[in-house]
Formats: structure tokens, sequence, C-alpha cells
């Protein structure tokens, strides 16, 4: 099955703990260095492609600053 995945990071709650990070089994998450939350923190962001949409990231984020998004292809659908 193809899907794709994405994140939107809650930017008052992500603290850059990385257990997001560290959890993905894709190991396209890192945090952004050249932004800050407006709490002073650097944020999750996406760095490669890869995501599927597994959503582990936001099941193990303790703050829950993560919301993913999965889009799945047409073609998966028929199979």
């Amino acid at each position: 099955m193809s899907a794709k995945g994405w994140i939107i990071v809650n930017q008052d709650h992500c603290k850059a703990c990385e257990l997001c990070v560290l959890s993905c089994p894709r190991d396209v998450l890192a945090l952004d260095t050249n932004r800050l939350t407006p709490r002073g923190y650097h944020p999750v962001h996406i760095v490669k492609e890869g995501c599927s949409g597994c959503a582990i990231c936001a099941i193990v984020c303790p703050d829950a600053a993560l919301t993913v998004m999965r889009s799945v292809t047409a073609q998966a659908v028929r199979a």
C-alpha cells in the first residue's frame, strides 16, 4: 500500500524533546534548528521524503503537539 504522510506541529506545545524524532521508523524527522517556537524551542519537522503517516510520532509525543495526516493513492485503494 502506497501512503504519504505529513505532520502538523502545534508550535505552542512542542518542547523539542525529540521523542518523535527517535521513534520515527522511517527516520524522516528532525528538529528545525533555524526556527524557534514561541516558547523558545526548536520545533520538529520533516526533513526528507518517506513519511508514511504511521503516527508513531504523535503517539509518543508527551504534549500532543503533533497531528499526522495521511493520504493513500487511488491504486492502493483498489488493491
